[in-house]
């Protein structure tokens, strides 16, 4: 059964949205489809629990969401275009898009969440990872939803408290840093990673694939 307690009581250490940086468990945004239930915060929030129904062997902890991706799917390192395929273990697909017309056309694709989920899947250990970001919040260009920016480290503080308190679900996963932002603040909580790895996106697959099958 989906984890709506769990999901419910992460995304809740949250603020609302702010100029520049957007929630996407609790809030609207322009582009999301209204007509799709599966869309939106609550949409969001029901993919979330459902991510969170395991038990996982791994957690891998990215920086922060991105625009064509866990914006609108809620899930880190997770695109539209995976979860209207059902491409992703435990989560439920869409058989209508989650966003109304993008830049791209089509369903939001995330070159990031590409390589992660392709890479999982050759492990053999895509139904036994859980993903998160330091920062669950879209830190954005201000008035520009459709961009991404790095977040300060203040903003990066924000997502501690859920942080910590998925870890403690979670004491047996081994812990992976994407990252130096994400490795720098589960250190400051003193949960020193497993690993740490280069991010998957700007030229990193190599290197992000290669360093999931040594840690594996």
């Amino acid at each position: 059964m989906p984890n709506f307690t769990l999901a419910q009581r992460l995304t809740g250490t949250l603020p609302a949205s702010r100029p520049g940086l957007f929630n996407p468990w609790r809030d609207w945004c322009d582009a999301d489809d209204r007509s799709n239930p599966l869309g939106g915060p609550e949409g969001r929030m029901s993919r979330l629990a459902e991510h969170l129904d395991c038990d996982p062997r791994y957690i891998i902890c990215g920086q922060s969401p991105g625009w064509r991706g866990c914006r609108y799917s809620g899930i880190a390192f997770t695109s539209e275009r995976q979860v209207i395929d059902g491409a992703i273990p435990r989560i439920s697909s869409s058989p209508d898009r989650l966003t109304r017309a993008s830049p791209q056309g089509g369903p939001l694709s995330e070159p990031s969440s590409t390589i992660m989920w392709n890479t999982l899947r050759r492990l053999g250990i895509s139904g036994d990872v859980l993903l998160w970001n330091a920062l669950q919040m879209h830190p954005h260009q201000p008035s520009l939803p459709w961009s991404n920016r790095t977040p300060t480290w203040g903003e990066i503080q924000l997502g501690a408290a859920a942080l910590e308190m998925l870890l403690d679900a979670f004491p047996d996963a081994k812990v992976i840093a994407i990252g130096r932002k994400s490795e720098d603040l589960l250190r400051e909580l003193d949960m020193l990673p497993n690993g740490q790895l280069r991010h998957p996106a700007y030229g990193g697959a190599r290197q992000f694939a290669e360093g999931m099958r040594r840690l594996v």
